[in-house]
């Protein structure tokens, strides 16, 4: 990308504006709201999953759960850096952020984004040990080691995110300060540095590609090795349980990484279909995650049952 012209070096931008996702005037107020509305919606059903792993013994002893447990409070807090700011535009406020606001919202976005991309690895390594190599899962994956695993997820995720940021608010900024993106992104951000950014490009597509491709690979690996074994299983019923498990998973998988490819993988593009592809895996994703966890899962639903025949109980006795 070439160096944006006409603009003094001298110039420091103190904060961008976020133009947000082009509408028609009179969709304002109901755009606002479906917004709303998906958020709302998101934090409560995330926080739901969550409240159920916490709660069942059942579950929260299990290392598949623990790991899904975390998906929900990613999914929660992804969806709490992104969206109010959608949410924000539809409104006759400023659509004004700090540079120090954007700087933070591409950070925590792809520190979030890119400890979710990790976790869904692990939870397909969780799988194929569950189903490939039954007998020694208690030993290969235990409690302890999971909360290692997921330590490391968030680690790497920070990291990821403080190289991002970092190469990304390097460059110089003096003008314009239009972001033509509802979000701080770095395509959307980068356009508007008053440098080269064929390097920041490069990096870019290195590193994410590196890093979702990785996990792409291991993720089909596991899954490959999954069907293989799952194909074994001799009872009917064996095999529709463990499909129905994975399914939930490789549903998930599917609909955040193909998005993601789209977007980051394509160096340079100001495609049209770019912002609604990024509301699909920023706004709509986290939203559906829990539904194909409780929809797809039995062991969900049956926890989510005896979460609501304990309670009515309570209510019973008093």
């Amino acid at each position: 990308m070439r160096r944006n012209r006409n603009t003094s070096l001298d110039t420091v931008v103190t904060d961008f504006i976020l133009l947000g996702l082009a509408h028609p005037p009179s969709l304002r107020t109901f755009l606002f709201l479906v917004f709303f509305l998906i958020y709302i919606l998101t934090q409560l059903g995330n926080l739901l999953i969550l409240l159920t792993v916490w709660a069942d013994p059942k579950l929260h002893a299990r290392p598949m759960y623990i790991l899904l447990g975390v998906l929900s409070f990613l999914d929660m807090w992804l969806s709490s850096v992104i969206v109010p700011r959608i949410i924000l535009n539809f409104t006759p406020a400023s659509k004004a952020i700090p540079f120090g606001g954007c700087v933070a919202q591409l950070y925590f976005f792809h520190f979030l984004g890119s400890t979710q991309c990790f976790l869904y690895t692990l939870m397909a390594y969780d799988r194929y040990l569950a189903i490939c190599q039954p007998l020694r899962y208690p030993v290969l994956m235990n409690g302890k080691l999971c909360t290692t695993l997921v330590a490391g997820a968030w680690v790497a995720g920070s990291i990821h995110g403080s190289i991002q940021a970092t190469l990304t608010f390097r460059l110089p900024y003096c003008g314009p300060k239009e972001v033509d993106y509802f979000f701080c992104d770095i395509p959307a951000v980068l356009r508007l540095a008053c440098a080269d950014t064929t390097a920041n490009e490069l990096v870019t597509f290195v590193d994410i590609g590196v890093v979702a491709a990785s996990c792409f690979m291991l993720i089909l690996l596991s899954y490959a090795n999954i069907v293989h074994a799952i194909l074994k299983i001799r009872t009917a019923d064996g095999r529709r349980r463990a499909f129905s498990t994975c399914g939930s998973h490789l549903t998930v998988v599917t609909v955040y990484y193909v998005p993601c490819i789209f977007i980051y993988l394509r160096a340079g593009s100001k495609s049209p279909l770019d912002g609604a592809v990024a509301v699909f895996y920023t706004v709509v994703t986290p939203l559906l995650n829990p539904l194909i966890y409780t929809l797809r899962n039995q062991e969900v639903k049956s926890a989510l049952k005896r979460l609501r025949a304990g309670r009515g109980n309570v209510d019973g006795d008093k």
